[in-house]
């Protein structure tokens, strides 16, 4: 009988894997590429847990995968695509959220990207949400910065051993936490990179979850008197989000011609000047009654909360308000309501365990059993206090009881000379209009203020190295019923590697599959203005790039 040596059968079954899970027909790997990425497991200054050629569903061709582990909690991986795919370049893969994982970035491996990520220092498996950072400050180091840093360091060593060379080019790509992690690197590691893109930048970390609970208070309040879902039917299930729709419609009436093409998107959303109190009032219910048609006292106060944002009770204001036209966005991330079970995604997301884990210096205690229920009183004895976000106490921002957490999570250092005067580093960020987990006014304050220290107020000198694009009706990191999708990075390795400054890019809006909605997004401060058909500024088929120019 033939016998074929273990080895064969294992290299036989991983060839076997390559060709038949990727897309297509599948390259396969040969004898050689294997063992030379599986030989990465031997390296000595890394621990390296595993490496092994993989496929990619975004290719016909594998790569070789590694994971390792950094002291004392911090797991990355990388994907290395074979010496012959790989186009000299390094990409740090930003992170979303709280993270605890290891996110994949096919699509830039499939490009030739080496790409790398981390679950930044814990495993959302075990530990969801925040409660990674229960009293302990490690975890929360690796959080704010430390994790990102040292994949970067670790990916680098992998790829001089890898390919025998060091990268040529060494980008950072990511948005919202992933935007956080950028303007960080950007700030603390300016070596790190010669590119990096930053989108809905969550740089102002305390203040914004600050914000988040703030807004769900205001939500809930008084057994939700102010939520802007209706009960129709006194079922107790909010099941009607006709006021919703009412006042996204009141503020697009308002507001949505005047950047002269009426298309459900404000592009300069800073120049409407709705006032809910004085253009809802004929939309006001009767005294005592309620109803998904008119507007409540409790529920104007509600809207002008969002529109103004948190403050303290001495009014000083902590982080900006919602924009004007956000308002179908609020639906999913704040208004509990029927279709959620009534737990919005920023209470069961950002911030409602936040104040527990990741804001004060000494944590207060573990989240209640069912953070849905405000009502809810948290027990404060024994070995594992509760607390409730419903008890957090905005004033406790501006006394400076975040302080510390600030010091760790906080991406705020407006002075980023290092990484793009002196080591020469080009930044693009850009932040969806109507983003309403992460305001996009609180992007367009840090880049004026980096503009401000970096480059004494010159406007026209930060152009040359860090460039903001704000993106009419796109929501968080995408979507929104504007144009929303384009390649984030190709614009900033262009500029990095030829010198060619993106003056605008090009997005577009899709609908079914179908775009349906193309123009430029122009860097700060030009927008983008109709210059088509006379009178066709209206007309959807006239919305393309070419009918368009930033003035």
């Amino acid at each position: 009988m033939l016998r074929i040596p273990k080895f064969s059968l294992s290299l036989l079954s991983l060839l076997a894997l390559i060709a038949f899970s990727g897309p297509g027909l599948a390259q396969q790997a040969s004898p050689e590429q294997a063992q030379a990425c599986e030989a990465l497991q031997q390296l000595r200054n890394l621990t390296i847990t595993s490496a092994a050629i993989r496929a990619n569903d975004q290719s016909v061709d594998p790569y070789c995968y590694v994971r390792g582990i950094i002291s004392p909690a911090i797991h990355f991986h990388a994907q290395l695509p074979l010496p012959e795919n790989w186009n000299g370049r390094f990409l740090q893969w930003g992170d979303g959220g709280k993270d605890g994982d290891l996110d994949f970035a096919d699509h830039r491996v499939a490009e030739g990207y080496a790409v790398t990520n981390s679950n930044m220092g814990h495993d959302s498996g075990t530990e969801p949400g925040s409660s990674f950072a229960y009293n302990n400050r490690q975890a929360e180091i690796d959080f704010g910065y430390r994790a990102v840093h040292l994949t970067v360091m670790a990916g680098k060593t992998l790829v001089r051993s890898y390919y025998q060379q060091a990268p040529e080019y060494s980008y950072f790509e990511g948005c919202s936490t992933g935007g956080r992690e950028g303007l960080m690197e950007a700030q603390r590691y300016p070596g790190d990179f010669d590119g990096i893109v930053a989108g809905a930048p969550a740089y102002t970390y305390q203040a914004l979850n600050v914000s988040g609970t703030w807004l769900l208070q205001r939500i809930f309040r008084d057994n939700m008197v102010g939520n802007l879902a209706v009960d129709t039917n006194g079922d107790g299930a909010y099941d009607s989000l006709n006021l919703l729709q009412v006042l996204n419609q009141q503020v697009l009436q308002a507001c949505d011609a005047d950047d002269g093409i009426i298309d459900g998107v404000l592009d300069n959303p800073y120049s409407c000047e709705f006032d809910p109190l004085r253009d809802l009032s004929d939309l006001q219910c009767p005294a005592g009654t309620s109803s998904d048609s008119c507007f409540t006292d409790a529920q104007l106060q509600t809207i002008t909360d969002f529109y103004s944002g948190p403050h303290d009770d001495d009014g000083i204001e902590i982080y900006p308000g919602k924009t004007l036209g956000s308002e179908m966005q609020w639906i999913n991330l704040f208004v509990p309501h029927a279709g959620n079970g009534h737990a919005p995604g920023m209470l069961v997301g950002p911030a409602g365990d936040h104040m527990n884990y990741l804001f004060y210096e000494e944590d207060p205690g573990v989240t209640i059993p069912d953070i849905t229920d405000s009502l809810y009183k948290a027990r404060k004895g024994g070995q594992m206090p509760e607390y409730s976000w419903m008890e957090f106490d905005v004033n406790d921002y501006t006394a400076g009881k975040a302080d510390l957490m600030m010091s760790i999570t906080d991406a705020t250092d407006p002075d980023l000379s290092r990484f793009l005067k002196d080591h020469g580093g080009k930044l693009i960020v850009y932040h969806g209009l109507v983003d309403t987990l992460i305001v996009a006014e609180s992007t367009r304050d840090y880049y004026d203020d980096m503009v401000d220290t970096t480059f004494a107020g010159s406007l026209s000198s930060a152009k040359d190295s860090a460039r903001l694009f704000l993106v009419p009706g796109m929501a968080h990191c995408a979507g929104g019923p504007g144009p929303n999708s384009w390649d984030k990075l190709a614009p900033l390795v262009d500029w990095v590697e030829n010198g060619n400054a993106p003056d605008a890019v090009i997005a577009t809006h899709s609908s079914d599959g179908e775009v349906d909605n193309e123009r430029p997004i122009c860097a700060v401060p030009q927008q983008a203005r109709y210059t088509g058909p006379v009178g066709g500024a209206d007309e959807p088929s006239n919305w393309t790039a070419s009918n368009f120019q930033c003035r």
